[in-house]
């Protein structure tokens, strides 16, 4: 007997009515005609804000809650987050005119990277935002950077701990990494950001991210705190500031479950007296991404053609892999596994059956959905793939094979 197929995470976020999603009240068909062309993608306001709400009921109240603007950097998205939220995390230099746009004061922003040019870190000295520091070599060039301008940098150091994120969709540490300072150099490191007379902050320790395993983060979580406190002993200054990174998942693929928030939180709670009796100054922040858009954002797209192919149907539209790659599978998957896809204005559908969604590019990897079941879909319909509001239109190549942009909106 063969054993049942796995299927998606319920979808529940946007309701349906009369069988047609609905996105910040709206219905899809209706927006899409506000829009005025497809494809687009949609972010609903609502839904960022009230992810933000479920965070700040299950984390402990002294958790720094940061947004990390790579996941989705559209402004109008960092403006609606930035007040909500208590920083923001930068890894260019466009990111942070966008994150000091919103006002939020430097000090609340941190710029990560590990290849910022003399010009990014010139930049960042003279916002006074935190860098954190990925080499040693980095360290000599913002302090150089610093005296040459009269200013103090304000750094933290970027920790490349032994351990990694169990079971996370990509490690971030461990073994030999381009991101942070291996643990081992770091005490050696701190001594010499004392001589140079930086202003030191803290550490930043991100061992991984896309993790759906509450026992995993906290395991990292556990080893992160006793690592910074076994690297506090050396630190030239009073540790003001532990970036505990993040690693929050959201369930893409068949079979996978959202996380437990709570549990991560209730785990978390008990490892704070001890490093806030130790570090009496420290502020500890988890640095979220995709955990706080991704499940509010839409990609829609609309069939321009519907064909069959040795009895397989297709649905050829306007959307496709240069405007969300990961959906496609080529960002990061080993296996290509089907995002959450539907018929947007069909939701349920009179009529059922398997298809498989493509795009309009030359090439057999424009793929957004592979031999899936959904409503029976005609010309003119609006195909949604769901959990697209992280690492979607910014992380694709839109320039491959000439083809408009998508629109992206904020509703």
């Amino acid at each position: 007997m063969n054993a049942p197929r796995p299927v998606h995470a319920p979808m529940a976020q946007f309701p349906v009515i009369d069988d047609c999603l609905q996105v910040g009240g709206i219905p899809l068909t209706r927006l899409a005609q506000r829009v005025g062309r497809t494809p687009f993608y949609a972010y609903d306001r609502g839904l960022i804000t009230q992810r933000v709400a479920l965070l700040r009921k299950h984390l402990p109240a002294e958790i720094h809650l940061h947004y990390a603007i790579k996941a989705n950097p559209m402004p109008a998205v960092v403006q609606h987050l930035a007040p909500l939220i208590d920083g923001l995390d930068v890894a260019s230099a466009g990111e942070m005119r966008v994150a000091l746009d919103t006002g939020i004061a430097p000090g609340l922003v941190s710029f990560a990277g590990p290849g910022k040019t003399d010009a990014e870190l010139a930049q960042a000295v003279a916002a006074g935002i935190i860098v954190n520091l990925e080499s040693e070599h980095e360290m000599e060039r913002i302090a150089a950077l610093g005296a040459g301008s009269g200013t103090r940098p304000r750094v933290a150091v970027r920790v490349n701990p032994d351990f990694e994120l169990k079971s996370s969709g990509m490690k971030m540490s461990g073994g030999p990494k381009q991101f942070g300072v291996d643990a081992e150099r770091v005490p050696a490191m701190l001594a010499r950001i004392g001589q140079l007379g930086l202003d030191f902050q803290g550490f930043h320790i991100f061992s991984g991210s896309q993790n759906l395993r509450a026992d995993a983060i906290c395991e990292a979580q556990r080893k992160t705190i006793e690592l910074a406190l076994q690297l506090a002993e050396h630190a030239p200054a009073p540790v003001r500031s532990l970036n505990i990174g993040g690693g929050f998942g959201i369930p893409y693929f068949p079979g996978e479950q959202a996380l437990d928030i709570g549990a991560v939180g209730a785990q978390l709670a008990p490892l704070l007296p001890r490093l806030k009796q130790r570090l009496p100054q420290v502020q500890v922040v988890v640095e979220l991404g995709r955990f706080l858009v991704g499940e509010a954002g839409l990609y829609v797209c609309r069939v321009i053609d519907r064909k069959i192919s040795r009895g397989h149907v297709f649905l050829v539209t306007d959307g496709g892999l240069h405007h969300h790659l990961a959906a496609s599978g080529n960002f990061g998957q080993v296996i290509r596994k089907n995002y959450p896809v539907v018929v947007g204005n069909k939701v349920a559908g009179r009529e059922r059956e398997r298809a498989s969604v493509v795009g309009p590019l030359c090439t057999p990897l424009d793929l957004l959905a592979d031999n899936m079941e959904m409503a029976k879909a005609d010309v003119g319909d609006l195909i949604v793939v769901f959990q697209s509001g992280a690492y979607g239109l910014s992380a694709s190549p839109t320039a491959f094979l000439g083809h408009p942009a998508a629109a992206e909106v904020l509703v």
